[in-house]
């Protein structure tokens, strides 16, 4: 341990120590820092965490262990309201962290490590020389550093951190984020303004706002990122930008964060020079070979290739007859002799092909089980359709016992309301995470295919499509920073996390952990992605949003060049009734699950009446579960959603004396455009499917404010994202 390279980290804490100690906790936030905010712990409340946080001693000197150093210094300091710094011998309430391999006083603690992994953590309150300290170990940095981050978020939750004894280690091994970003700085689906990544000034400008996005990444365990865009330019794989990804990798390594690609299959072809992309020929397979080296030359730690084929358009082997496994396997020998692997994407739908869109995936996949090279992943959206409000889980999950399925959640709200509306998607991914596949037998959650134990797959993967941009809070409102929050909690353990408990943490840690706060406010965000399905899509409703930029209602477009974009596809509905009918009597999409899941979603019986007309046709008399028609039913679910959002606008206006001026108005301004937009949802879907079904609204259920022709007459052809 270099101690001379530490007194200007001490200055440094000092100085922020200061910034604490005057700021006023009601003062104005953007939003910048997050769930790292390290306000100081209440008075009456701060002496056991300054008891536990007298000084650091960290073992060795690497970039990570600097990064930790750096973290928990800042952190406590904040917390404690007292400096923090690094001593020379263990005391009282001294923290300790290393690995054996670094420090002979961590490896003479004969601590259990095993187990861990390269990633995992021990934190352990002991006895070193006669003083009970804390110490964060692990069998590598980076593991060190995630149990600094856990120390940490415990203090911030106001949790008890004397006599610990704690073990974590990821369930997952690839934690992603997605960028849809292009390379003009544009975002597809992206409603927090610009891309972070400055294309034009990388690789010699390397601005701070690219280290605390790593920081906030390894906070919640999250270890890669896909920079750019699946809809990809083949000029990513150019050399000059081989040589901006190599910088934002130089960023992000001591925090654990690999870099990896999105590629366009016929890049041999656009950048290359060659007359073909077709995986079985000799020149083509060469071709990304010798790119796959002169990546690695670059940046020797890459993480490998993410795959959009086949797919909207997008270029594949199928262009030349070839399968989806014949391109993977081509690319994966490729990245082999490296460590690369290929994340490839099950989204695949065809204008082709008149099946069903909810069985496209399952029929192109399925066959192809165990064809794949074993450093090959198939990335698969929660759902078989696309990120819709509520989808049953997709039925690839437990269909592949032989090939690695990676889960593919959207973080960004492309179909739950952009960045203005307020739905916490914790409630899906949990919903999506906890459904049992029934394969190989009843108990296999998709979790647990997610994770490897069902099938016992090594190589595993979770990756949440970004929802970061320029904006100064990163993610376009306050509240959408908690799903990129509970994302990577859960990617860390996905059969064992919830999103009641993270919620709980997330507003603790970037608001107030005053439980008049914090219980209503779990609460509200808890109810909010259901109320978002209730005035959008109730009912198994899909789909039904307008062309293109996906904003704003639209069940009535019926003339788009593809029918599996107009949202008439999906609700199929007519004077007699309303639904796709995906049982045996319809597509018969159902005999894609095993057949216990599947008996449960056709029969009219058992079925979820949140999925129901994904499954069911049924006529507009229908009677519901609670006795009502499934017409009444349906509009009044329409009418539970607004209702929702104005119980939600009525919590968030009490909670002003918790929360910063700033940050209130901020939020208190999106509900307002959610309740608006909620009622436009409701209004003109409603219109429309009356128009249908020929029946009146129920008994005080309220006329749309507008007619029919008005919301159908609505243009919105700069709208975000597209």
């Amino acid at each position: 341990m270099r101690l001379a390279a530490w007194p200007p980290l001490i200055v440094l804490v000092l100085a922020s120590l200061l910034t604490f100690a005057v700021s006023d906790p009601a003062a104005a936030e953007d939003g910048y820092e997050l769930w790292l905010r390290y306000r100081p712990v209440e008075e009456g409340a701060v002496r056991p965490y300054r008891a536990a946080a007298t000084g650091l001693l960290p073992a060795g000197d690497t970039p990570t262990i600097r990064a930790v150093t750096t973290e928990l210094a800042r952190g406590l300091s904040g917390l404690t309201g007292r400096a923090v710094g690094i001593v020379e011998r263990p005391g009282a309430g001294t923290i300790v962290y290393g690995t054996p391999a670094s420090s002979p006083l961590i490896a003479g603690l004969d601590l259990p490590l095993e187990g861990l992994g390269e990633e995992g953590y021990l934190i352990r309150s002991v006895r070193l020389e006669g003083r009970t300290v804390t110490v964060i170990a692990a069998n590598r940095d980076i593991g060190v550093l995630y149990g600094a981050f856990d120390l940490l978020r415990r203090i911030q939750t106001r949790q008890p951190v004397a006599d610990l004894d704690l073990r974590s280690a990821p369930a997952v091994k690839l934690r992603l984020l997605n960028h849809w970003d292009n390379l003009d700085r544009t975002v597809e689906r992206g409603y927090a303004g610009q891309s972070i990544w400055d294309w034009h000034r990388l690789p010699d400008f390397t601005p701070r706002l690219y280290t605390d996005y790593a920081r906030a990444n390894a906070s919640i365990g999250i270890n890669g990122a896909v920079l750019n865009n699946v809809n990809t330019n083949a000029l990513s794989l150019t050399a000059p930008y081989i040589a901006k990804a190599a910088a934002l990798a130089d960023v992000f390594r001591p925090w654990g964060i690999r870099v990896y690609l999105s590629v366009r299959f016929s890049a041999p072809m656009e950048i290359g020079g060659l007359p073909t992309a077709d995986p079985l020929d000799p020149r083509v397979r060469e071709w990304w070979t010798a790119k796959a080296d002169e990546v690695y030359a670059a940046i020797p730690d890459f993480g490998g290739f993410l795959v959009k084929a086949n797919s909207e358009g997008q270029p594949g082997p199928q262009d030349y007859g070839r399968s989806h496994a014949d391109g993977a396997n081509m690319l994966a020998e490729a990245l082999a002799p490296h460590g690369g692997v290929v994340m490839w994407r099950a989204f695949v739908y065809s204008h082709e092909n008149p099946e069903d869109r909810h069985k496209q995936a399952g029929a192109e996949f399925e066959p192809l089980d165990g064809r794949f090279l074993p450093n090959v992943i198939v990335q698969v959206k929660n759902g078989a359709i696309d990120f819709q409000p509520r989808e049953p889980f997709h039925p690839l999950f437990g269909a592949m016992s032989k090939t690695p399925l990676m889960m593919e959640f959207q973080i960004t709200k492309e179909y739950l309301g952009f960045a203005t509306h307020l739905a916490y998607l914790g409630p899906l991914y949990e919903e999506v995470l906890q459904s049992d596949t029934h394969r190989p037998g009843r108990g296999s959650s998709v979790a647990r295919i997610v994770d490897g134990r069902a099938f016992g797959h090594a190589l595993t993967g979770m990756a949440g499509v970004a929802n970061i941009g320029s904006d100064r809070n990163w993610s376009g409102s306050h509240f959408d920073q908690a799903n990129w929050y509970v994302f990577g909690r859960m990617a860390w353990d996905p059969e064992g996390t919830r999103a009641r408990p993270i919620a709980g943490e997330w507003a603790r840690m970037t608001f107030s952990n005053d439980a008049r706060f914090v219980e209503p406010v779990v609460a509200m965000m808890m109810g909010s992605r259901e109320a978002v399905v209730d005035y959008m899509t109730p009912l198994g409703l899909h789909h039904l949003m307008a062309t293109g930029h996906h904003y704003g209602p639209g069940p009535w477009v019926s003339d788009l060049s593809r029918p599996e974009w107009n949202p008439v596809y999906y609700h199929r509905a007519d004077a007699q009734g309303i639904g796709f009918d995906r049982t045996e009597s319809g597509s018969n999409a159902v005999a894609q699950y095993a057949p216990e899941v599947a008996a449960g979603f056709a029969d009219l019986s058992r079925v979820d009446e949140r999925y129901l007309l994904w499954f069911h046709h049924l006529p507009w008399d229908h009677r519901m579960r609670s006795g009502r028609t499934l017409w009444d039913e349906m509009v009044l679910t329409y009418d539970r959603g607004v209702t929702t959002v104005g119980g939600m606008r009525g919590t968030w206006a009490s909670m002003q004396p918790y929360v910063d001026d700033q940050r209130f108005d901020e939020v208190s301004a999106f509900l307002s455009i959610q309740q608006k937009e909620a009622r436009w949802w409701r209004d003109a879907s409603v219109a429309y499917f009356r128009t249908l079904s020929s029946r009146p609204l129920p008994a005080g259920s309220p006329e749309p404010e507008h007619s029919l022709d008005h919301y159908r007459a609505l243009s919105f052809p700069e709208a975000p994202g597209n």
